[in-house]
């Protein structure tokens, strides 16, 4: 384990932590609790897993959430309103009317404080105060990095409330096995018979439909470059899981390089994945070890709750109380087919 000063976002120190264990090595820094580097050990140098930024001003001025926890409620609000307890609240929009990831100031755009950390564990802690980003309550959210050997990363989101605000936490994190420019020739398998059907601005419209067809079915593995010209991917799954598995850990994806061979199986308690081709990425900087990063360099896999589950009353219960405790965990899992 090693820590260092990653930069100064105004008066504050933003830290990185390394950890290693078995097969994997990450990088953590405090500023939006990220995972900035992740690599599985191999002969050479090992294989780098996710996107990331080289310099803290890169990640202020351009990460498309690059590994961030983002929060207080992950995805999208509709019109960045809901009602709780017969109450409008009005959050402050930042896409097109809407609110995502929590705001312009959500959890991913925050500095974290380290709490405690060994070899293999990071654990840090965010205070997020009633009324900020326009939610109800003060907020207490806390996210644990942990490498398991030989080859897992567990990521632990917990939250708890002074009084019921709606909580959605998850990782943001953008996959990449092979250091291609376009990860969309990696193959993916999804555990989903269903997705959220949305409007034109990625709004939830309540309805549940079916996979089915060659568009949005990822039951069988298959590349992730889609089947019809234009198609793009910004797609809420629903995770398949029997009422008796929750919340338990479920196998919801797995992403394969066919050309490095890793394999990375994602379990986790939560019943949406969303599914982000990366299509809007357009990094101006080189990434990780000079990577450049255009439209789809990523697939993002984001374990998370149902987007603008306040506003649809039939979507699973999204709303943290006073006494309870938000837990979500999701496992990493890699391994290399050829050994």
């Amino acid at each position: 384990m090693t820590l260092r000063v990653f930069g100064r976002c105004g008066a504050s120190e933003v830290l990185e932590v390394t950890l290693r264990a078995g097969h994997l090595e990450a990088r953590i820094i405090t500023w939006g609790a990220v995972l900035r580097d992740l690599v599985l050990a191999g002969q050479g140098p090992g294989q780098p897993l996710v996107l990331g930024l080289e310099r803290l001003e890169e990640y202020l001025a351009y990460s498309p959430e690059f590994g961030a926890v983002v929060g207080r409620y992950a995805n999208r609000i509709g019109d960045a309103r809901f009602r709780l307890g017969g109450e409008e609240v009005m959050l402050v929009p930042n896409e097109n009317g809407n609110g995502l990831h929590g705001g312009p100031a959500g959890f991913s755009r925050r500095i974290w404080s380290l709490v405690a950390h060994d070899e293999r564990r990071a654990h840090l802690a965010l205070v997020s105060e009633d009324g900020e980003m326009g939610f109800p309550g003060r907020l207490y959210a806390f996210a644990t990095y942990e490498l398991l050997p030989p080859a897992t990363l567990r990521i632990a989101l917990q939250a708890f409330a002074d009084e019921p605000t709606p909580v959605n936490l998850t990782a943001h994190n953008y996959f990449n096995f092979d250091g291609s420019a376009d990860a969309r020739d990696h193959r993916l398998q999804l555990v989903a018979d269903h997705r959220l059907a949305t409007d034109a601005e990625l709004i939830p419209t309540g309805d549940i439909v079916s996979v089915a067809g060659p568009a949005y079915d990822f039951r069988q593995e298959r590349a992730v470059r889609p089947p019809e010209a234009g198609l793009r991917y910004d797609q809420t799954y629903v995770v398949r899981r029997d009422r008796a598995d929750h919340p338990a850990l479920v196998r919801a994806a797995t992403l394969t390089s066919p050309v490095t061979r890793i394999a990375m199986e994602m379990w986790t308690t939560e019943i949406g994945l969303q599914l982000y081709d990366g299509h809007k990425v357009d990094v101006p900087v080189p990434g990780l070890r000079g990577a450049r990063y255009g439209p789809h360099a990523g697939i993002a896999l984001e374990p998370q709750r149902f987007p603008d589950a306040p506003n649809h009353a039939h979507f699973p219960a999204c709303t943290l109380s006073p006494g309870d405790v938000s837990r979500q965990v999701t496992e990493l899992r890699f391994r290399r087919l050829d050994g």
